[in-house]
């Protein structure tokens, strides 16, 4: 991606994985510390104008996260999960539960990569199987959340 890039890549490494890359023109600890901050995910976990209503993060290995978003005329949308991974600035690794699809579980990696502008973010998210990888079928919150992060990035750390 180049320097001018805020545009979002989406692939599909496998049949059970979705990845999605963009570049942040900040640095890998700004943007580990707003997807890792209770102070910074509560103002970005929320891409469609929903309501985050809980933001829960216990950052260790073990340690619990939950998030949840009240959208307008519908029900909330609750994420949960476990902390597997966590190298500060590099990478984090959890569970990912989403309470509206019970029984569904996956691995959501996320990595900061420094590049010459900043940081290549890269998100995917591994399902144990078909069944459960059928139930995510639009990339678009995630792309609104790449959206959300870099407006709110740039309001706490302009360049």
């Amino acid at each position: 991606m180049s320097a001018e890039s805020t545009l979002t890549s989406v692939t599909f490494p496998s049949e059970l994985e979705i990845t999605l890359f963009t570049e942040f023109p900040h640095s890998p600890k700004v943007v580990f510390d707003a997807h890792s901050k209770v102070e910074h995910i509560s103002k970005t976990f929320a891409t469609f104008g929903e309501e985050v209503i809980t933001c829960e993060v216990d950052l260790r290995v073990g340690g619990k996260y939950h998030f949840v978003m009240l959208p307008q005329d519908a029900p909330e949308c609750s994420f949960r999960g476990t902390f597997l991974e966590i190298i500060p600035n590099k990478k984090m690794q959890q569970t990912w539960i989403f309470d509206g699809w019970p029984g569904v579980e996956a691995i959501e990696t996320m990595t900061f990569e420094p590049t010459d502008i900043g940081t290549l973010y890269t998100w995917n998210l591994l399902f144990a199987n078909e069944s459960d990888r059928a139930h995510f079928s639009k990339t678009d919150g995630i792309e609104s959340n790449f959206r959300v992060m870099r407006e709110y990035l740039t309001k706490i750390d302009p360049k």
